[in-house]
């Protein structure tokens, strides 16, 4: 049997070959971690290549990319930014809005920021609940607001022989 570091005793030489095998085993292990663990925390193919030859530099490798790894794993991420959105999309349903002008909250029926005093909405001419710039009707009262003109509808005229023909403008 080959003797390692010249001991010639049977079970010292097999303790120190069964030492040596163990260290080989958990190098491999250390690098089959670093390449797995760099896929779950970085998204460049590029640089889970480097984690992983950084990590073939025997143990001081792996210790390396200990120290500069990400600090969440990109599930956590999405995850994370995944609660972000519902949250936000909760706090919109909950009527939460901000003033466009100095970003103070406000409630969907105010005409004017509280904070700024910038004029928000108009109210109607006929019940003066605030109307959307964007309206073409007050939906509360169903009064046309002035100034705004409403959109032509076009449908299509019949021919005599019952088909579909030219279109015509009609204003209701």
């Amino acid at each position: 049997m080959l003797a390692v570091f010249g001991i010639n005793s049977d079970g010292l030489n097999l303790a120190i070959n069964m030492l040596i095998l163990f260290l080989i085993v958990i190098y491999l292990a250390l690098v089959y971690w670093t390449y797995m663990d760099a896929r779950r925390r970085v998204s460049d193919p590029m640089l889970i290549a480097c984690a992983t030859a950084a990590s073939l530099f025997p143990f001081l490798g792996t210790m390396t990319y200990l120290i500069v790894r990400p600090p969440e794993y990109l599930d956590d991420i999405r995850e994370r930014e995944l609660e972000m959105q519902a949250a936000e999309a909760r706090l919109h349903d909950l009527n939460y809005v901000l003033c466009p002008h100095c970003d103070y909250e406000v409630e969907k029926d105010f005409l004017r920021c509280p904070s700024c005093l910038r004029k928000l909405k108009d109210p109607c001419g006929n019940c003066a609940r605030p109307l959307d710039p964007v309206w073409k009707v007050c939906p509360y009262c169903e009064a046309e607001i002035p100034g705004v003109t409403a959109p032509r509808r076009r449908r299509r005229r019949a021919t005599p022989d019952g088909q579909p023909g030219t279109e015509q403008t009609a204003v209701d």
